[in-house]
């Protein structure tokens, strides 16, 4: 697909190094090694290196040029649980508490990224989101002035007949669970800057509900009314429009219908969900139903690239996955 061989080709004009803390998983282990194969990035799988090893051998995946860690083994421990522990001592983390902690492939990745010795963090196919990210949180920290970490999905449909020639971005399908009108036009923004950055493409963003334009009333609508507004006014340059329902957003006619004269109905490629549930329902839907390729989720936000894996996630995924956090290492794109 265009889009993906895009990304990878980026990537590997600058290879990147990026830690992949689960090298017990066999996906992350034959994506490294396609990763390394391939010059998309610069991998360091961390584990248990005789499970690594083992794990290669019987998926045939060659780890020429992927870089091997045991965290319970590897020298710099010490020195990361010193710098972990000076950075959480004020939430109660004793010594011993760092030290234990650096024993795990999530912190101690998380603390390679701190470092510099990586450029970006890439798990979550064999972790939940939440433990994923609580290292990042912890350490790596928004990006100055970001009021919110969200997600965003690329979405590539095999029908190329609606977003930008089948290329769509969903927005936040993975952290946000209830996001207040504010929260909700900031991810829509965020999303929309990422969708030209990332993409090329140039956003019409819609924020979605079960009403367009005021043809229901109720205060989830008037949620999704004030977020519109709030996004406007914060990004005029950008095209917003909302509340809209999917078909209003997607679908040139019924956008014409209910919409006229909106520059984003019936050619929408940025959809804002109103909330965690809708849009996570969403974005498995269109992947499973319409047999769309999803890219994500991607993470906004953060101070240095940090990417969580679905648990479902094919090598494949994970290698689209590793060339977006690889190219996020252009500040420019976070």
């Amino acid at each position: 697909m265009e889009i993906i061989t895009r990304l990878r080709e980026a990537a590997r004009s600058k290879p990147r190094r990026l830690v992949l803390p689960e090298g017990d998983d066999a996906r992350t282990v034959k994506a490294a090694a396609v990763m390394a194969k391939e010059r998309i990035a610069l991998p360091t799988l961390l584990g248990v290196e005789k499970t690594i090893r083992d794990i290669a051998g019987r998926e045939g995946a060659d780890l020429s040029g992927v870089e091997v860690v045991d965290p319970a083994k590897d020298p710099r421990r010490a020195e990361f649980a010193a710098a972990y522990h000076a950075l959480r001592k004020h939430k109660g983390v004793d010594e011993a508490e760092a030290d234990r902690l650096m024993g795990d492939p999530l912190f101690f990745g998380t603390m390679l990224l701190h470092t510099d010795q990586v450029d970006g963090f890439l798990s979550g196919a064999a972790h939940a989101t939440a433990d994923t990210i609580r290292p990042a949180l912890q350490v790596i920290k928004p990006a100055p002035g970001v009021a919110a970490i969200s997600s965003f999905f690329i979405m590539v449909l095999p029908d190329k007949k609606l977003g930008d020639g089948g290329l769509l971005l969903m927005a936040d399908c993975a952290i946000n669970i209830d996001p207040a009108p504010r929260k909700l036009a900031l991810i829509g923004i965020s999303t929309a800057r990422m969708a030209k950055a990332l993409c090329g493409l140039e956003p019409r963003v819609a924020f979605l509900s079960f009403s367009t334009m005021g043809s229901a009333q109720h205060e989830l609508v008037d949620r999704m009314k004030e977020a519109v507004r709030i996004a406007k006014e914060k990004a005029p340059d950008l095209a917003i429009d909302g509340e809209m329902q999917a078909d209003a957003a997607l679908v040139p006619e019924i956008g014409l219908r209910k919409a006229p004269g909106s520059k984003v109905a019936g050619r929408a490629n940025v959809l804002v969900f109103p909330d965690l549930q809708a849009a996570n329902i969403g974005y498995k839907l269109v992947q499973r139903l319409a047999g769309a390729e999803a890219i994500g989720p991607i993470l906004q936000g953060f101070n240095k690239p940090v990417n969580d894996l679905s648990r479902g996630a094919s090598v494949d995924d994970i290698v689209n996955l590793g060339a977006v956090t690889c190219l996020q290492a252009d500040p420019s794109l976070r």
